[in-house]
Parts: C-alpha cells; sequence; structure tokens
C-alpha cells in the first residue's frame, strides 16, 4: 500500500466523483488519477529516479495535489517548499534536500530565480512549469510545462516504491539556524490515516477542509484523509483566512462537514465573534492540533455548535501528523478546565518517563515520549540529531519492553482518569499559530546582523489569538540605536514571518547568570512585567 493508491482506487470505481475544490479549479477524481500518471511519467522522463527528491514550490491548489500524487508514482520523495518564506531559508532547504527537480508556477519565478542563483544551481536543476499561464517550452531542454504533462501517455508508470519507503520530507525550525529535515514514510501516514478515517467515521459523501499549507503536516492528512474516505477536499484560499467573517461565511457556502486546523484560526475567529448560533448546519467535527487551544475558546465553540464533535489532536512533526487524541464529551463549564491531549492513536504509543527512562506515577510531571507506527525514519542527512531524540528500545526496571522512542521536549503528566495532559516545553521550542518555532533558529539569524552586539530570545503568554508572544532582548555594536523597525525588516530576510518578535528592548548588555550564560529568566520576567517595551522602542 502506498499513499497515491487511495486516489487510484476512487478514480477505478467513482471516476467522476469531485476529489478537489478551490476558487478557480475542480479535479474529479478520474482527472486526479490521470493527471498525476502524466506527471509521474513527465518526471521520469527528464532524468527524475527512484529516491529522488522533488520539491514543490507553489501554492497549494489542484494541481499542486496531482504534482503531489505524481511525484510519488514516480518513486521520488516529495519537499514542500513555503512560497512566503525568505530566500535564504529556501536556499538552505533546496541545498540540504539537494533535489532534482522543482516544480513550480508562475507565483514563484522570482523566488525560484534566487534560490538557483544562490546555489549556483540554475543548470544542474530540472524545473517543471505547471502553469497553464506557462506553455511555452523553457530554454533549458531539461525543463519543461503542462505542455509537456498533457501530451503523456495517462497510464500510471511502474511504482517501485515500498510501504517504508520515504514518501516527503518535511523541514522544520532548527536551533543551529539550519532547518531540520523529517523524513516520513508512506507507512507512517498510512497507519495514522486509517486510524482516523475509522475513528471519525468520515464517509465518501463528505466535504473536508484543506486549510493548512503543504509544508504544514496537518496538510498531509487533509490531502489523504479525503482521498482515503473517497470524499471532496476544499481548498481554503489565503485570502478567506485573514477576514474572520469571510472564512465563516466560506464554510457555510462549501457546505463543509469536516474542518481540521491550528487552534489559534478558531481563536481568532471566536474573538471577532464570527459563529452564529446553530452555524454550520452540514458540519458535523471540528479538529484542531498543533498547540493548545484556550479553553474560553472552546466554550465558544461549543456553545454556537451543540451538533458537532470536538477533539484535540496532539503530535510533532517527528510522530506524523498526530498521536493522541481526545474528543471533548462536553463544554467545559470551568474557562480554567485543562484539555487533555488524551489517549495514544491507534497504532501509537504515549509515555511519561523520568530521566530514567522509568515511567513516573499518574499525577507526577516527567518527560514525553512517543513509540509506534507514526515515528519518522530520522533527520534528513542528519544522523547525531537522530541519535540525540530517536532512542533505541529499552527494557525498563518493571520488565516492561519499550520500541523505539522518540524524545518530544513535552513535559506531561498522566491524570487519575488515565489520559495524558500536556504541561509545556523543557527547551527552547514553542508552538505559535500552528508552527513549531525554534527560538534558537531566531536567534542564529540574529547573530548574523553586524550591528547587534548580542540578543536573546525568548516567549511569553499574552493575550493575543497566538496567546505567546516572541520576545527580543538586543545590544548594538555600534554608536547608534538600532530600532525595532530596522531589526523587523533585516530579519525578515532571513526567516519566516511568523517567526519574527513582536516584542523588542534595547539594553546596554544582556543579563547573565553567575557562569556568564545569558539569564534568560531575567529576560522573561522583564517581558511579562512590561508589555510596552516594543511601543517605547519602535
Amino acid at each position: 500500500m502506498l499513499l497515491q493508491n487511495w486516489a487510484d482506487s476512487i478514480a477505478q470505481r467513482r471516476p467522476e466523483s469531485i476529489a478537489l475544490v478551490d476558487q478557480h479549479d475542480t479535479l474529479s477524481y478520474g482527472e486526479l488519477s490521470v493527471i498525476s500518471n502524466q506527471i509521474a511519467r513527465t518526471l521520469l522522463e527528464s532524468g527524475c529516479a527512484a529516491g529522488d527528491r522533488v520539491c514543490l514550490l507553489m501554492p497549494k491548489s489542484p494541481m499542486a495535489i496531482a504534482a503531489i500524487l505524481g511525484i510519488y508514482k514516480a518513486d521520488c520523495i516529495y519537499v514542500p517548499l513555503d512560497i512566503h518564506n525568505p530566500l535564504a531559508r529556501l536556499a538552505r532547504i533546496v541545498r540540504s534536500c539537494q533535489p532534482t527537480c522543482i516544480l513550480a508556477t508562475g507565483d514563484s519565478a522570482d523566488k525560484l530565480d534566487g534560490i538557483l542563483d544562490q546555489g549556483g544551481l540554475r543548470n544542474s536543476l530540472i524545473i517543471g512549469w505547471l502553469d497553464l499561464a506557462q506553455l511555452k517550452r523553457p530554454a533549458n531542454s531539461q525543463d519543461f510545462t503542462l505542455q509537456d504533462v498533457f501530451s503523456c501517455p495517462p497510464a500510471a508508470p511502474l511504482c517501485r516504491s515500498k510501504n517504508d519507503s520515504p514518501a516527503h520530507i518535511l523541514f522544520t525550525s532548527g536551533s543551529t539556524g539550519e532547518p531540520k529535515g523529517v523524513v516520513i514514510t508512506h507507512a507512517n501516514v498510512i497507519a495514522f490515516v486509517d486510524w482516523a478515517v475509522k475513528y471519525f467515521g468520515i464517509g465518501a459523501d463528505e466535504r473536508l477542509s484543506a486549510h493548512s499549507p503543504l509544508h504544514f503536516d496537518l496538510s498531509v492528512f487533509d490531502i489523504f484523509g479525503a482521498q482515503a474516505a473517497g470524499a471532496e477536499l476544499h481548498i481554503v484560499g489565503s485570502e478567506v483566512t485573514l477576514l474572520p467573517h469571510k472564512l465563516a461565511q466560506w464554510i457555510r457556502d462549501a457546505q463543509l462537514t469536516q474542518w481540521f486546523s491550528v487552534p489559534s484560526l478558531l481563536n481568532y475567529m471566536s474573538k471577532f465573534d464570527a459563529v452564529n448560533l446553530h452555524d454550520f448546519p452540514t458540519l458535523k467535527r471540528l479538529l484542531w492540533c498543533g498547540e493548545v487551544l484556550p479553553t474560553p475558546s472552546l466554550q465558544y465553540w461549543m456553545q454556537r455548535l451543540p451538533h458537532v464533535s470536538f477533539t484535540n489532536l496532539y503530535g510533532p512533526t517527528e510522530a506524523t501528523i498526530a498521536s493522541s487524541y481526545y474528543t471533548v464529551p462536553e463544554c467545559p463549564a470551568d474557562k480554567r478546565q485543562q484539555i487533555p491531549i488524551g489517549r495514544a492513536c491507534g497504532g501509537e504509543e504515549l509515555l511519561v518517563l523520568d530521566d530514567e527512562l522509568e515511567p513516573v506515577a499518574d499525577g507526577t510531571e516527567g518527560d514525553l515520549y512517543i513509540g509506534g507506527a507514526g515515528l519518522a525514519q530520522g533527520y534528513w542527512r542528519d544522523p547525531e540529531k537522530t541519535q540525540s531524540v530517536f532512542i533505541p528500545g529499552t527494557v525498563h526496571a518493571k520488565g516492561m519492553q519499550q520500541g523505539r522512542l522518540y524524545r518530544t521536549g513535552d513535559r506531561a503528566f498522566v491524570g487519575s482518569d488515565g489520559l495524558v495532559y500536556f504541561v509545556g516545553r523543557n527547551d527552547q521550542q514553542i508552538k505559535s499559530r500552528g508552527f513549531r518555532i525554534d527560538l534558537g533558529e531566531v536567534e542564529a539569524a540574529l547573530s548574523t546582523l553586524s550591528y547587534l552586539r548580542e540578543s536573546a530570545v525568548v516567549a511569553v503568554a499574552d493575550q493575543s489569538f497566538a496567546n505567546v508572544a516572541i520576545c527580543c532582548a538586543y545590544a548594538h555594536a555600534g554608536e547608534f540605536a538600532v530600532t525595532p523597525t530596522k531589526l523587523k525588516s533585516d530579519l525578515g530576510n532571513l526567516v519566516p514571518h511568523y517567526m519574527i518578535p513582536s516584542r523588542w528592548q534595547a539594553l546596554p548588555g544582556l543579563p547573565a547568570t553567575a557562569n556568564g550564560k545569558v539569564d534568560r529568566r531575567k529576560i522573561r520576567e522583564m517581558f511579562e512585567s512590561d508589555e510596552t517595551v516594543t511601543r517605547r522602542q519602535a
């Protein structure tokens, strides 16, 4: 079984059924199967071989999803590139994964030119232009357009990938400033999707949302959850997401049966009171993953949509989409009530362990580990980092065997109800608006700015819809003051917008601990006690 098999199976039985919908295009399962076959054949004819990486630099669309299936059918590995990322970060990802081909559209032409120029890759990569507006064959004889794709035979090429073959590499924030590539296999995704479709009872007559960007692992469930059930996938346009009342109307018009997103979007809609009582009558279930949904926001949604089921999913990229679930049985009575991350999904295992990898007593905080079918192969070409967090099987003192585990870096405890409760991070990683951010990567980028002598980045809780503020304390190197406006502008060329601190404080020098290290606790306390520092310094 491979990921592309679900869509092809539906195409054989119900070719006219709608697979993908956005504001511009609609693709049936039959059309999706044929186009993905043609993309696969074009990749192979252009020189791609089994195991080659193929980057996708294009907005989410029916054609983009067809391209993902085409990459799999060519026995290649899919690597999504976020078109909104800074050029420097995209170039680092491309250098790391060393693709044979990049599939792009006209919307990404400027970014693509920059990537090719920065890496000296202009003559070494195949470029596939999957854009109806660009049908003329490019100057490079290796490159191809949709015209070449559509001229290929519609039958699928022979596929040699195995269940445990890598399907995609998702790059996440890394503390050294270099993004980390998580290698996910076909089997990893299939295990979760099989469980989820059965648990949620997703049927062929349903309409699912596709809100998350393609470089975010939630999108993997959007795509393959729909295809496994033979359901319709409705792609949420970026212009809709920006306005909560417009997004609410889009959900009504699309007559969705399932919504899946990061909690910050739900929190955003609740703060703007965008949902009516008994709204979205076709909606069956609402799922969220990626960070904590504030209980007051959950109360807002559950009070307005009593006909909908609400499920909290938890899991890092390294464990494939989600590893635990908790379907909230009733609207919380207390806004301070903590919502658990719940129980392990089918084939998964959640363990709260101490420093000796022994299970801690119920109610006692410990380190959260994940085991089971979702564990990624590791980090792309980084065995040292892989070995540091993916630990081999062990036998603890009580004689219970534990298989390979992933150290999440999260703290948790098991409640008296047997459910797992998330406590927080024990390192510099945070979740903001669903994005995993390593504060060390932000600091590494700041360290490249010559006019800064030193800087430190911390996160504090706040009242924004993201529920966390990234804060930066800094000391400049020259005699002239450096403004947050300049820092934001220069940092924006190095890291994605969601990593840029929202609060800043200039200091003569950063506070230090007794051993000379930056005293992050004092810096955090400074930002917690004074929320006006950005306005004073801007």
